[in-house]
């Protein structure tokens, strides 16, 4: 009679397996419900100017959780700060009234409380609120729903290659096609995303040139991190690595409404990622002429390294523990007559 009942090695990597995924699932749902619940101005670094006992009244009402209210000496100096991405936006109080000054671009939904909070100030003082916007989206897309949509091309950017290229360049002996596929995908669909986003429906301004680089950048460095993975844990690391990038990195990327929108701490996992990165570096080299890049091109430089010593890692064991047979020899009878047998690391 067959024993059909599961050896316990079999049962107990079930149960693992099992709770892994459960705790995977909790994380992601985590990650798309709490910040939601939660979104709102988050430490807004914003501006302040005008006469002192005005600025410290507002400093003193607003400063705190939700605002992060720094003083400048004049408006100009509010203006070139917002400009070059060092605040959000910032308020210009006067006795004739408030001068709000945005940058849409770089967060929609912090230009509106940013917008709101003027018109509070405005009123307390009896005044009227004037909005200046600095940094705009392009006319011929005003909401960024461009900007916004490019985040997926993005991500799938970094899990076609290592999926495809795997399927076509499969085993050890692929490993390194693979990999030079990988960033070559990366350099022809990073250019392409970024020319239709700046030539085909005019979403974005800039050089062309850089956001292009970082927008390769960036999908460089998902395709590199989720081919190492693949290559080093097989199916298991690339779902995982998919799983991390798309329902993790995704919802905290604050692509859509900068990052101050979300809570601290998810803002600061979802800018460690890369589609949190990779958009933040779209975002300041199209509209802030790659002011404030640094950061994000580190973050993305830290994740190709980590792909790419994956692969290594990857092809070092490969090249140990794959056998090495030579060509069988056959006698006149067709009988083989030597074999070489598997190298043992």
């Amino acid at each position: 009679m067959s024993d059909y009942s599961a050896p316990p090695r079999a049962g107990r990597k079930l149960t693992l397996v099992v709770l892994g995924l459960a705790a995977l699932i909790t994380t992601m749902l985590c990650a798309f419900a709490l910040p939601s619940l939660h979104s709102g101005p988050h430490h807004v670094p914003i501006g302040a100017t005008g006469p002192r006992p005005a600025v410290e009244a507002l400093h003193k009402n607003i400063d705190g959780p939700q605002w992060d209210v720094r003083r400048y000496a004049t408006t100009d100096a509010v203006e070139s700060a917002t400009k070059e991405g060092d605040i959000a936006g910032g308020l210009a109080i006067t006795a004739q009234g408030v001068d709000v000054y945005t940058a849409t671009a770089g967060g929609p939904s912090v230009t509106s409380a940013l917008t709101g909070l003027g018109d509070s100030v405005a009123a307390q003082n009896t005044t009227q609120a004037t909005v200046h916007e600095l940094v705009p989206f392009t006319e011929d897309d005003p909401r960024g729903a461009g900007m916004t949509a490019a985040l997926m091309p993005m991500i799938f950017g970094g899990i076609f290659p290592a999926l495809i290229l795997g399927s076509v360049f499969p085993g050890h002996r692929g490993l390194r096609t693979r990999l030079t596929g990988a960033v070559l995908f990366s350099v022809a669909a990073g250019a392409a995303v970024v020319a239709v986003l700046q030539f085909g429906t005019h979403s974005i301004d800039g050089d062309y040139g850089l956001t292009a680089l970082g927008v390769i950048l960036g999908m460089t460095a998902m395709s590199t991190t989720l081919l190492g993975l693949q290559a080093l844990l097989g199916v298991a690391g690339f779902a995982l690595g998919g799983a991390v990038m798309m329902l993790l990195g995704n919802p905290l990327s604050g692509l859509a409404t900068g990052p101050h929108w979300l809570p601290d701490g998810w803002a600061t996992l979802g800018q460690l990622l890369p589609p949190g990165a990779s958009g933040s570096l779209l975002r300041v080299n199209a509209f802030f002429g790659g002011v404030g890049d640094g950061l994000p091109a580190l973050v993305l430089t830290v994740w190709v390294v980590v792909g790419v010593a994956l692969v290594l890692i990857a092809d070092r064991r490969g090249r140990r523990t794959a056998p090495s047979r030579s060509a069988p020899a056959f006698d006149s009878g067709g009988v083989e007559t030597s074999r070489r047998e598997p190298v043992t690391p």
